[in-house]
Order: structure tokens, then sequence, then C-alpha cells
């Protein structure tokens, strides 16, 4: 693949979980974007959560983890760079997916004894990936650090992974919250900016500086 197609990969990856993180909420009455998570938007109970499973969140796992696995071709060669876009890869790509395929119970409770097999799959696959996100992108921001031709992306990595480091780990602290939805959206919203900012990094890149 060009370096052009796999940003596109990239950008379109985290677009189509934007889009279905904005529409969920706006299709359930009462719905707040404070107090309760994402996937409360396509819980098992949601009259359209089926198409912002299969139409966003699933699309949108598969896509980021394409673009995860292929990113560390189109950037300097670093061991660093490659064990963390993979690891981004298999934790949030693929744990997007698993979190699509399998929406939580009414509600989303974190009660284990009160949830569902699909619940349990659920609330398994985001846990993993609130866990290792900030280390993956940390170890990017090493990576990527050791290049001046990537000084700001490794500048924005690192902002991205202590923000969203710290947020997560207020959410783990307390995931009933009453401000659980918002400490979620930061969260997604750093990955975001981390993921078009890598690929905005890669769509300008040459054959040149490829480091492999």
């Amino acid at each position: 693949m060009s370096n052009k197609l796999v940003a596109y990969i990239g950008i379109l990856g985290v677009g189509l979980f934007a889009i279905a993180a904005i529409i969920g909420p706006l299709l359930i009455e009462d719905y707040s974007i404070v107090s309760q998570y994402i996937s409360e938007s396509f819980a098992s109970n949601t009259q359209y959560g089926k198409y912002l499973q299969y139409l966003g969140y699933v699309p949108s796992g598969i896509l980021t983890a394409i673009f995860c696995f292929s990113a560390p071709k189109y950037l300097q060669n670093s061991r660093w760079i490659k064990a963390g876009f993979i690891g981004l890869a298999i934790f949030y790509g693929l744990g997007t997916i698993l979190v699509g395929l399998f929406p939580c119970d009414a509600g989303c409770p974190t009660n284990i004894m009160m949830s569902s097999d699909s619940q349990l799959i659920h609330n398994a696959a985001a846990s993993l990936t609130y866990i290792f996100l900030p280390f993956c992108m940390l170890a990017i921001g090493l990576g990527l650090k050791k290049f001046e031709v990537h000084h700001r992306l490794s500048q924005i990595t690192f902002a991205t992974a202590i923000v969203s480091g710290i947020f997560i780990f207020v959410l783990i602290s307390n995931p009933e919250s009453g401000y659980r939805g918002l400490l979620q959206r930061i969260i997604e919203t750093s990955f975001i900016t981390f993921m078009v900012s890598s690929a905005l990094e890669i769509k300008n890149s040459t054959k040149s500086v490829l480091g492999s």
C-alpha cells in the first residue's frame, strides 16, 4: 500500500468511530454524554445499536488495526515504534472490533455477577484496550524522539499518551463516576488526535525518508 492510502485508512478508521460516537447519543432520548459510556449508545437493548456496531465500531476497529500494523513501514526504523503500533493494532484495533461485536447489556453494568457473556467480553476487551493504550503510545513517542524529522509527532504522541493515561487512571479508579462519559470521551479524543497526527505524518512522508 502507498503511504497516502495507509494514511487515509487511519483517518477513516477513527473517523467512523467519531461519527458513531456522535450519532449514537442523538438516537437515544435523555442520553447524557457526561455520565454515560459510549457503549451505552449501542447496548443490546438499543433500537439502532446494530447499525452503530456494524457500520461504525467494527469497521473502525478493522481499519485502525490495518493502519497500526502498516504504519511502522512509513516511519523511521525503530523497535519502539514497531512495538507500540503493533500493541495499538492488537489492543485498540482488535479490541474495538470485539467491543463492537459483543455489546454491553442495558446500562453497561460493571458488576460481573449481573453481566451476560457478551457484557463480560465487552468489559474485558475495553479494559485491556485502556490499560495498554497509554503504554503503546509512550513506546511510539520514545521511538519517534530519536529522529528529528518526527520531532513534532513525538511531542503530540507524548502529550496524548500522558493525557489519556491520566484520564484512564481516573476512570478505572471509579468506573461508576457521574463523569464517566466525559472521561471516556477525553480519552478517545486523545487517541483520535494521535491517530490523525500520525496519519498526516505518514501521508507527507516519501520513500526516501522511510526507515524500512
